[in-house]
């Protein structure tokens, strides 16, 4: 069942956040707390949104978002983070929940979504290349940390 996040789902999602971050290789990168990261989505000015995907009452898959404006575009969406726990690739899930964001972007009027991929993900630019997505090789990430 694809559904909408809930605050009770953010420890859920932190944990899977991590095996993102195990699978992409920077598990020590995640520094964000459960307490920030419900604020965050649930507080009184939420940043980011999510749906999940359950199955027999356990959240195995999530896709977070939140709105970028863009000066040459106008408002897109930016998806932050996709993932389908480990033990249930193959099923479809992943393909459900990028359809609901597809669907979430077109009830919200936004002009589109964005995300990065890793260069080295093949399933995951792979999985991309079916809803026929571009590639730009061409820009290159930039960032401040404090």
């Amino acid at each position: 069942m694809i559904r909408r996040a809930e605050r009770k789902d953010c420890a859920r999602i932190m944990e899977l956040v991590h095996e993102l971050a195990v699978y992409e290789k920077a598990p020590e990168e995640v520094t964000v707390t459960l307490e920030h990261f419900e604020e965050s989505g649930f507080g009184p000015n939420p940043v980011w949104w999510a749906f999940v995907a359950e199955i027999e009452g356990k959240v195995e898959a999530f896709a977070l978002y939140y709105i970028r404006y863009s000066t040459w575009k106008g408002q897109r969406m930016y998806l932050e983070d996709i993932l389908v726990t480990e033990k249930l690739r193959g099923r479809h899930i992943g393909k459900q929940l990028f359809d609901r964001l597809i669907e979430e972007a077109k009830e919200r009027k936004l002009k589109g979504i964005v995300w990065q991929v890793l260069e080295w993900n093949e399933p995951a630019i792979n999985f991309y290349k079916k809803y026929d997505a571009t590639f730009d090789p061409e820009w290159v990430n930039c960032g401040l940390m404090f």
